[in-house]
């Protein structure tokens, strides 16, 4: 039975990090002809808020008023600015430079646990950061020299998306010792709407032409509510409870190889090499960096005796 739940939960990862290397293509290929990125990730807050508020409804349990702070952080960082970063970035960079750039996310988790939570570094865990650092600083920068989709702004954004939902990953431990996973989310959620309320509400209504939607527009949004966002927290917090957050971390390493997988597929059915020429050198090199500098960071070191 707990071979098979271990299992199930490696499945779920490998299930959330394609919905968010899917996304990366999903998502982009309405912004910003159809709709900008600030109506759009209020939209996402909004509907997912809905979704875990009816799961809430069915959990009884108050939050401690000193706990409520931590919360609006959480909520600010966790769901209203790491998404406005996320897709102000994507919709002006290559989705290849995005997924590589999230895989740096551990290391940023690392860098701020050290600072906030006084964690223990070590050699290895050094080398792995500045390895893991030059592959992600590196592809930042090559957006500010490279010609075609890649964009320094944009990947910017992304990298400060990362440090914005990493950031939510260390304010929020604290509380997932004590509060179901759902009413955590739940409040998550609601204080980060509270956020995007004053920066998305008058474009959402004002600023956006919904003659312009298609039924491909209304299915491209309720894929990021429902899947890239819903259904993503549940298989995490899913897999948290039968592996270890570390093992969780590196299933972002197959984000880049299923963006890569995808690109190829666009060329081969729709027959054009274009899709291609956002894959070279640089990216993979980039990519392989942050990958190694994962890797050390999260491979624990032996004790002595």
């Amino acid at each position: 039975m707990i071979k098979a739940n271990i299992i199930k939960a490696h499945l779920a990862l490998f299930g959330a990090h394609v919905i968010y290397a899917a996304n990366h293509f999903i998502a982009k290929g309405i912004m910003p002809e159809k709709l900008d990125p600030r109506p759009f990730v209020l939209f996402r807050v909004l509907g997912a808020g809905i979704l875990f508020w009816c799961i809430k409804l069915f959990i009884k349990e108050k939050v401690e008023k000193k706990d409520f702070f931590r919360l609006v952080l959480c909520g600010l960082f966790g769901a209203s600015c790491n998404q406005l970063f996320f897709f102000e970035g994507l919709s002006i960079t290559s989705p290849i430079d995005t997924s590589i750039i999230m895989t740096s996310s551990p290391t940023v988790v690392f860098i701020l646990s050290m600072i906030f939570l006084k964690e223990k570094t070590t050699t290895n865990k050094l080398i792995g950061l500045s390895i893991g650092a030059i592959g992600a600083i590196g592809l930042v920068w090559y957006g500010q020299i490279a010609e075609g989709t890649s964009s320094f702004l944009g990947n910017l954004f992304v990298f400060l998306n990362v440090v914005c939902f990493s950031l939510y990953q260390v304010i929020v431990k604290p509380l997932m010792k004590k509060y179901h996973f759902i009413t955590i989310i739940s409040w998550v959620f609601l204080f980060g709407l509270l956020f995007m309320l004053p920066v998305g509400l008058n474009d959402a209504v004002f600023n956006t032409d919904y003659s312009l939607f298609t039924t491909n527009t209304f299915l491209v949004i309720g894929y990021v509510i429902v899947f890239t966002t819903f259904l993503t927290f549940l298989f995490n917090i899913y897999a948290l409870r039968q592996v270890s957050p570390s093992v969780a971390g590196s299933y972002t390493y197959i984000q880049p190889a299923v963006s890569f997988a995808i690109v190829l597929m666009l060329a081969h059915f729709f027959n054009n090499d274009t899709y291609t020429e956002d894959i070279n050198i640089v990216k993979i090199i980039s990519c392989l960096f942050v990958i190694i500098g994962v890797y050390l960071i999260s491979k624990k070191t032996k004790s002595t005796t």
